[in-house]
C-alpha cells in the first residue's frame, strides 16, 4: 500500500537519477524499481519485504538482486538502513552526505529522520578524545512518537 503521491515519487526518482549521474553512477531500471518501493512504503521495509514486492514487478528477482540494489542505493545516499529494525527508509536529504539520527516509535514502528549537528559533533569529539577515528555513526533513539503519545 502506498501513502505517497505517485507524482511526488516520480519526481524523487528523477532527482535520484540525476544525483547518480552527477556522481558518475547509474540508476538502472532495477535500482529505480527498488528505490520506488522504498519511497512508496508506509513504513521501514526489510530486504525480504522489498523482495516480495519486487517479485510482483520483476519475476526473476532473488535475494542477491535486492541486496545489490540496496547496497547501491545506500552507497549513493538515497536511502538509510535503520539498524535496529534491519529495514530501509528513504533519505530526507537524498544524495547528500549527512549525519542523520533516527527516532523510532516503539508503539507504532514509525521512524523519523532528524539531523542534529550538535549530536554528530559531540560523538565525533568523544571518539577523537578516545583516540578513535570515527568512520560512520548510526544514532537510533527508541521512544514514543508524538501521535502515539497523544493517543
Amino acid at each position: 500500500m502506498s501513502v505517497r503521491n505517485p507524482e511526488v515519487v516520480e519526481a524523487q526518482l528523477e532527482a535520484a537519477a540525476q544525483t547518480c549521474a552527477q556522481q558518475g553512477a547509474q540508476l538502472t531500471a532495477l535500482r529505480r524499481l527498488v528505490l520506488g518501493l522504498v519511497l512508496e512504503a508506509e513504513s521501514p521495509s526489510t530486504a525480504y519485504q522489498l523482495l516480495d514486492r519486487l517479485k510482483d514487478i520483476h519475476k526473476g528477482a532473488a535475494p542477491p538482486t535486492i541486496y545489490r540494489a540496496l547496497d547501491f542505493l545506500l552507497e549513493q545516499r538515497l536511502i538509510h538502513k535503520v539498524e535496529r529494525l534491519n529495514a530501509f527508509i528513504p533519505c530526507t536529504a537524498a544524495g547528500h552526505h549527512h549525519a542523520a539520527q533516527f527516532l523510532i516509535c516503539r508503539r507504532c514502528g514509525a521512524v523519523a529522520e532528524i539531523e542534529d549537528h550538535a549530536v554528530s559533533e559531540a560523538l565525533e569529539h568523544a571518539a577523537t578524545r578516545a583516540g578513535f577515528r570515527l568512520g560512520h555513526a548510526v544514532v537510533e533513539l527508541d521512544g514514543t512518537c508524538a501521535a502515539c503519545a497523544q493517543a
